[in-house]
């Protein structure tokens, strides 16, 4: 259902029991999954893939055209996962040649005023809160919680079940598992109270925080600290994971408060 006044391209494809609301733009190749809510004034441009029962609130741009000088007009994707909800005055720019797609995931929350630039990668079940600015090419995992106005620098990764202080300045990447906080922004201890309501169990966040107190509390360089990681601790899905994170990590991770 679309109200007369909203704008609706003859090739956007929508899908049913979606409502679009006055003065909303819905431009060409444009997708909207079942029973997503598109609020007035906001507009969905072209390269939109919209999942099901989304809300999408004023004055939100999604997939826009990138704010990077070297994007010349290709062909890009804004893929937006079910069950998201993007308020008031969020941006969202599509991807560039580089990688061709933005993507959010499902069930995720993006506060009003958010901005995520082209190329990003936001996992599923993730909370950004108001005013987070988001730069070009930012990978960040599930469940990932990031405190108002905060700002993430291009090409930074953001591991899952991270919990980020509101107005902090990611500069660095951020392990998985873990809580960042002051300025510069560094280590504050391990996400408990988010893995906690997620399932993981004592063992599970005992063995997390052993692993950093040897990333961030020894007094040895982030290659000892990950060999002896692996010689010290058995596999599992999350040590595994938090080595791999910091093996890849081209920018460098975030440094121990001090």
């Amino acid at each position: 259902m679309s109200n007369s006044t909203a704008f609706i391209h003859s090739e956007a494809r929508i899908g049913k029991n979606v409502i679009i609301e006055p003065l909303a733009y819905i431009d060409k190749d444009v997708e909207i999954g079942d029973g997503t809510w598109v609020g007035p004034n906001a507009c969905i441009w072209e390269g939109a893939r919209i999942g099901e029962n989304c809300r999408i609130y004023s004055g939100a741009q999604v997939s826009s055209v990138p704010q990077d000088l070297k994007y010349e007009g290709e062909k890009t994707r804004t893929e937006v996962g079910a069950n998201t909800i993007i308020r008031e005055f969020v941006t969202i720019s599509r991807g560039t040649n580089a990688s061709g797609t933005t993507k959010i995931g499902k069930n995720c929350l993006l506060m009003a005023y958010v901005h995520v630039a082209h190329d990003c990668r936001i996992d599923d079940n993730c909370i950004l809160s108001n005013t987070v600015q988001v730069a070009g090419h930012v990978e960040i995992g599930e469940y990932t919680v990031i405190g108002g106005t905060a700002a993430v620098r291009q090409f930074v990764r953001i591991g899952a079940h991270t919990m980020i202080a509101g107005g902090s300045l990611v500069r660095k990447d951020v392990p998985p598992y873990v809580s960042a906080a002051r300025e510069p922004l560094g280590y504050s201890g391990v996400n408990a109270i988010g893995l906690r309501r997620r399932g993981f169990t004592n063992d599970q966040l005992n063995e997390i925080q052993e692993i950093y107190r040897i990333v961030y509390l020894s007094d040895i360089n982030t290659t000892k600290a990950l060999d002896r990681i692996k010689e010290e601790f058995e596999k599992s899905p999350e040590r595994d994971e938090i080595v791999e994170f910091i093996s890849l990590s081209e920018r460098g991770i975030m440094k121990g408060l001090e």
